[in-house]
């Protein structure tokens, strides 16, 4: 992350008329009953709108960091299960709604508290995932072990990490109100020209003078916060309200999610590349895994409405000889073509292709959902910082979105604490666009990874179909490729063989 230079930070000490401070519990409404504000009128620090996984995470970083945890934070969303700390019964079948969690964010949510409550709750950590297409021409293998890692990663229902981030944000200290309503219209005006901003000055006049935005809610309450993050999904309010425009498009698929049950516990992710998309297998704990199945609209339509039996029929004949046969080590002759780069790595039993164990049971709905790619414009502006999929939407093949989303909470708070230790007002653009140029080209990166990998597997074409078997033989069989690929995956954004 760019970091704020000593002689720079010096310079905006001296250039502030006021000294930063948060507003404390007295001040949450420090205008209430006057009648130049109203009666619901209430000032934070920050607004964050959209209460979901990356909003609630974003919350329990600025929790868990020494100059951020003393902040006054609303959060705003209409979901009903936030006003419950428990809202998960054990004995629950698992959601179809399921999230891959790298390392790396594994990492980033022990260091905010939140991973302890996951670990409470069904969960699956994978060390292996196994990867191939419908052509038969070859396949990748990954093991943790291959990258000197002791996981890939792990499958968690997104209930689950709702309610344990909830849970931590529930028990900090920080200063919170959660507002079951939907945000309706924003208000920011621009910086007065006035050089004295008095800290004790209504908030209708902090407003006017550009150092807070107003936000009208649903249910009739105002708010006015230093700083509105827009964590409220990929049809953000926020980021329609400031003015913020994507570039992206849609893509001709749906994604067809459910939960199935296996004779035997899943500890594997499998992934098969079909003609119409790829089919995901994920572990996510007991017996059970979940489903990712991209395809046409059309095929969503009639797999979704298909009996049990038959979709499972259905599951089972796409991983194993559906479409095209099992895999052997490649189409390009020996499996030794590589031999001189392999660095290491034998073949043994545990590298040969597997069958993905049968679904023996429907253990969940089947949802579907179209698949789409945007990416904001703009990540921030005056007193607007965008996060998770607000900013960006990915393709799900490779499970991204969310860890992107956390990625973004990590850098935001960051970005925001180091402000706060120089008294920089955290809403100004100059702030926030340290954020931006923090988390863009990473996040551009993975889109475009992401992108080209469904470009690349939904053409089938003699040729190409040789050059991705290829790819798929030097991915098994070439140890700093290998590496490279797994690191990536896990998190640390640093492309292969580049690294």
């Amino acid at each position: 992350m760019n970091r704020i230079l000593a002689s720079k930070a010096v310079s905006n000490v001296y250039r502030l008329r006021i000294p930063w401070r948060p507003f404390s519990n007295d001040a949450a409404c420090p205008n209430a009953g006057n009648p130049e504000t109203g009666s619901e009128a209430q000032q934070y620090d920050i607004a964050i709108v959209g209460g979901g996984m990356v909003g609630l995470a974003f919350a329990c970083s600025l929790a868990s960091k020494p100059l951020t945890k003393h902040l006054n934070v609303a959060i705003v969303d209409s979901n009903p299960a936030l006003g419950r700390k428990h809202f998960i019964k054990k004995d629950d079948l698992p959601d179809p709604r399921v999230s891959t969690i790298t390392p790396a964010s594994i990492s980033f949510l022990k260091d905010i508290g939140a991973w302890q409550f996951v670990e409470q709750h069904r969960h699956a950590y994978f060390d292996k995932m196994q990867v191939w297409d419908y052509t038969g021409l070859s396949y990748a293998k990954y093991n943790a072990r291959d990258a000197d890692k002791e996981v890939l990663g792990c499958v968690v229902e997104n209930k689950v990490l709702l309610s344990s981030l909830l849970s931590h944000v529930q028990d900090t200290d920080m200063l919170k109100k959660i507002y079951p309503s939907r945000l309706t219209s924003m208000s920011i005006l621009p910086n007065s020209s006035s050089s004295e901003v008095g800290s004790t000055l209504s908030m209708t006049a902090l407003f006017t003078h550009g150092r807070l935005a107003k936000l009208e809610l649903e249910d009739g309450n105002s708010l006015y916060a230093k700083l509105v993050v827009g964590a409220d999904g990929g049809k953000s309010r926020v980021r329609e309200l400031a003015g913020i425009r994507t570039t992206g498009w849609n893509y001709t698929q749906n994604a067809i999610i459910c939960t199935v049950e296996h004779a035997l516990e899943n500890h594997c992710a499998w992934q098969r590349f079909l003609p119409s998309g790829p089919l995901a297998l994920l572990p996510i704990g007991d017996k059970f895994s979940n489903i990712v199945w991209t395809m046409t609209p059309e095929e969503s339509s009639e797999y979704k409405s298909m009996t049990e039996d038959d979709f499972l029929k259905a599951v089972n004949h796409a991983l194993d000889y559906g479409y095209g046969p099992h895999p052997t080590s490649s189409i390009l002759g020996s499996s030794d073509l590589f031999s001189w780069f392999k660095g290491g790595i034998s073949s043994s039993t545990s590298d040969c292709f597997e069958v993905p164990p049968k679904a023996v049971k429907l253990a969940s709905e089947r949802m579907a959902f179209p698949l789409s790619l945007r990416h904001a414009n703009d990540y921030a502006s005056k007193r607007v910082a965008l996060i998770g999929d607000a900013a960006h939407t990915v393709h799900p093949l490779a499970g991204q979105g969310v860890n992107l989303g956390f990625g973004d909470a990590s850098s935001l708070s960051s970005v925001i604490s180091e402000g706060i230790a120089v008294g920089t007002d955290i809403g100004e653009v100059s702030l926030l666009k340290k954020y931006e140029a923090d988390r863009k080209p990473a996040n551009v990166t993975m889109m475009a990874v992401l992108d080209g990998f469904q470009k690349a597997y939904s053409v089938d074409f003699g040729p190409l179909n040789i050059l991705r078997a290829a790819a798929f033989h030097g991915a098994h069989h070439i140890s700093p490729l290998k590496k490279s690929i797994i690191s990536y995956a896990s998190g640390e954004l640093r492309l292969p063989l580049f690294a």
